[in-house]
């Protein structure tokens, strides 16, 4: 009986141990987890109070403009803070995907949050920015007569520029022919019209690559709540357009684009020449806001994993939030960069303004662009 006791005590100090162990191990997980996701629930809170180029290179915004963002989001865009999720911490979730393309589970693990809640709330800040349309999007003031500006001077009632650009997308296998451009590649025709500021004005994405731009330009005249140009008003547009009322395209066969018109090359010989070198040199400031997006928003650079309907709405919200940036941050680095860096080679309106509601060349704005061309080469014959 003594032996059965003394092997009993030794179970029990066993056990105890076993135990005593399990207890220490368990507790030294859990202040291991919780210090974990303690330093990283802080990289947030880092990003966004620490030093301005921290801050910049991660969500592409600065400190201020970074609470100002959310803040609006906050009072216009429905947002709120989540049981364990504040609206800082969506926010710069969703700003470091756009920027440089994270995956969810890059997100997920930088922050410590499962997959599903980093989607859940990303979808949340990207519904809450489109809300914000009406607010970022700018409404275009007419170039006025008495402009000196060298660029805009010279076409008055002018009320901006529009082209298209290519963004790459992932679709569907039956749909990839209708998605595939001349390249090869893979995506859709966005259609972006900028005032003279570079503020975009109107934005269409979700065309295939396979429609030609004067397709979606007419798309974009003939839907409700589309692109509104009133009646004597007008946009530069390139040779892809037809040279239609409110829209005014460049001379075909003749010298257009920059390249040709650098110092070493012939000065235009007619006005017709002359006509085509103004107008590529005020409208060329929308390929610099698209090269400005693109660095911008590394998203925009390569076909992402979401729906394409997803995909398309972040592209709105990368144009939006353009706006918002050149409108709350007085030095935008990324447009320092991109001129370091070598470029490549319709319905009733309340307002009371009659607008533009077909997309048709016809002789009287031809005429027009004619007298146009005649006056600018003139002035400027006058100059020499």
């Amino acid at each position: 009986m003594n032996v059965v006791g003394k092997d009993n005590d030794a179970v029990y100090l066993l056990v105890e141990e076993i135990i005593h162990q399990s207890i220490v191990f368990i507790c030294m997980f859990i202040h291991h987890l919780e210090e974990t996701r303690g330093s990283k629930r802080k990289r947030g809170y880092k990003l966004t109070r620490g030093n301005h180029y921290d801050c910049l290179d991660n969500l592409r915004v600065d400190r201020n403009a970074f609470g100002r963002l959310c803040t609006i989001l906050r009072n216009c865009g429905g947002l709120v803070d989540g049981k364990h999720v504040s609206v800082e911490e969506q926010v710069s979730m969703f700003l470091g995907i756009l920027a440089h393309h994270k995956k969810n589970r890059v997100v997920r693990y930088t922050y410590n949050r499962s997959g599903q809640t980093v989607s859940h709330y990303v979808h949340l800040v990207l519904t809450a920015i489109l809300q914000l349309h009406s607010i970022l999007l700018v409404r275009p003031e007419p170039v006025p007569d008495d402009s000196t500006n060298h660029r805009w001077k010279w076409f008055k009632g002018c009320l901006g520029a529009l082209d298209g650009t290519f963004v790459n997308v992932r679709v569907p296998t039956i749909d990839r022919g209708r998605y595939r451009t001349q390249k090869g590649q893979i995506a859709t025709n966005v259609l972006a019209v900028c005032d003279t500021n570079m503020w975009f004005v109107y934005v269409l994405p979700g065309w295939e690559s396979s429609a030609s731009d004067a397709r979606v330009l007419r798309d974009s005249v003939n839907r409700p709540h589309g692109l509104n140009v009133p009646v004597g008003n007008y946009y530069l547009c390139d040779n892809g357009y037809a040279n239609s009322e409110g829209f005014m395209a460049p001379y075909r066969g003749v010298r257009y684009h920059l390249n040709e018109w650098g110092p070493a090359a012939a000065q235009p010989a007619n006005p017709q020449e002359h006509f085509n070198m103004r107008h590529t040199k005020a409208r060329n400031f929308i390929e610099r806001a698209f090269g400005i997006m693109k660095m911008r928003w590394g998203i925009l650079r390569s076909a992402s994993f979401y729906p394409i309907q997803t995909q398309t709405r972040l592209i709105m919200a990368c144009f939006l939030l353009h706006n918002f940036i050149r409108l709350e941050m007085e030095v935008d680095l990324m447009e320092i960069l991109y001129d370091a860096t070598p470029s490549p080679q319709h319905e009733e309106h309340e307002d009371g303004v009659d607008y533009i509601g077909t997309f048709e060349a016809t002789n009287e704005w031809t005429a027009n662009r004619d007298l146009l061309a005649q006056e600018i080469y003139s002035i400027w014959n006058q100059g020499i």
